[in-house]
């Protein structure tokens, strides 16, 4: 039995990145000699241990071969002939495909660490056209790398577009994509992803009229991938944002913060000339007595909205207008002995007269 460090881990170390996390391939064992070990055996298509102590993944060394369409249309050889180079050949990318052993050295087969110098993003095999999820990967490996001068090699942008022609990205489930989405959110150049499907075709087929001004604008101002995918949905209608929420079953933290945005960052964009009754208006509209973590976001993607039209907004106006909504003693209300309607009313008069006030200090 050897064990090596692979993927991720040792491609980072490469590229003097922080490792943040470290899988392992195990060559030469079976299902019973890693229980034997004490390993916790999880995932049902192929078996991955856990170890007793870190909880790092050990995958046994396995070879793959497609029987029928769509990432999971795979059957596995996991035996214990199966050996290193075997194994990193099913990998997507070459800077993927390199492992090291325990005492250090470096097995490299197919050239990644060649392509990291280079600056390439290139598959490993034929193999990649096999699972539609990699056209994915290599959008959000860009969108990751793009900054330290990363491009994706023409052969490789050649077989995607074969695979999307072949009509492999139609066998792609919802939550696969949404995963590889949600990660390229958060990585340094996002638009990057939508660039690399727009050039192989996949674009079209998955976000149809997507624009990525506001986003590149957003991902300047905020990391949060929910400010980003509702800045990506700002451009488009309401109709068009709920379609990629179902179509990807977007969680509501994404969704919501996405329709509250294309309703009323129109409102928000024009802070400074409203009047404090249309302020508490916009207010009530996005729920801000309520969810203020969500109103600090919508802040957000309406800065990246005005940068992205080259309008002018104060978002510390419109924070201070909340603010100032918010003050009122909904309490010192009640022990007055207002309910119902007259409660309502009576917030509603002291809001305005909050928000009134704080307007007359900001001319």
């Amino acid at each position: 039995m050897k064990i090596y460090l692979v993927g991720g881990a040792v491609r980072d170390k490469l590229l003097g990145l922080p490792v943040k996390e470290r899988d392992y391939v195990v060559v030469g064992a079976t299902v019973e000699n890693m229980l034997e070990l004490g390993f916790r055996q999880v995932g049902k298509e192929f078996p991955v241990f856990l170890h007793p102590k870190t909880s790092e993944e050990y995958a046994l060394a396995r070879m793959e071969r497609k029987v029928k369409p769509g990432y999971k249309g795979f059957a596995f050889d996991t035996s214990p002939d199966v050996d290193l180079q075997s194994d990193l050949i099913r990998r997507d990318l070459t800077i993927n495909a390199m492992a090291e052993d325990e005492e250090g050295k470096l097995y490299d087969f197919y050239g990644g660490k060649k392509d990291i110098d280079k600056k390439i993003l290139r598959h490993v095999s034929p193999a990649f056209a096999e699972d539609p999820v990699r056209i994915l990967r290599i959008g959000r490996f860009l969108a990751r790398y793009y900054h330290l001068g990363f491009h994706v090699a023409d052969e490789t942008i050649a077989l995607m577009r074969e695979m999307v022609a072949a009509g492999e990205v139609d066998a792609l489930v919802a939550e696969r994509v949404w995963k590889e989405l949600e990660r390229a959110l958060t990585e340094k150049n996002p638009e990057k992803f939508f660039a690399v499907l727009d050039e192989c075709g996949a674009l079209a087929k998955l976000f149809p009229d997507i624009q990525v001004q506001t986003l590149q604008q957003a991902s300047s101002i905020s990391s949060d991938p929910v400010v980003r995918f509702a800045a990506l949905t700002a451009p488009s209608s309401a109709a068009f944002a709920k379609m990629i929420c179902d179509n990807y079953r977007a969680p509501n933290e994404y969704r919501e913060l996405a329709q509250l945005t294309i309703r009323h960052h129109p409102q928000a964009l024009k802070a400074r000339e409203a009047t404090a009754e249309a302020l508490l208006h916009l207010f009530n509209g996005l729920d801000i007595f309520r969810r203020e973590a969500r109103f600090n976001k919508f802040v957000l993607v309406v800065q990246a909205i005005a940068q992205t039209l080259g309008k002018n907004f104060d978002p510390e106006f419109l924070q201070g207008a909340a603010r100032a909504a918010k003050s009122v003693n909904v309490h010192q209300l009640l022990a007055q002995g207002l309910k119902g309607e007259a409660l309502a009313n009576a917030l509603k008069k002291e809001r305005e007269e909050r928000i009134a006030e704080w307007i007359k200090h900001q001319v």
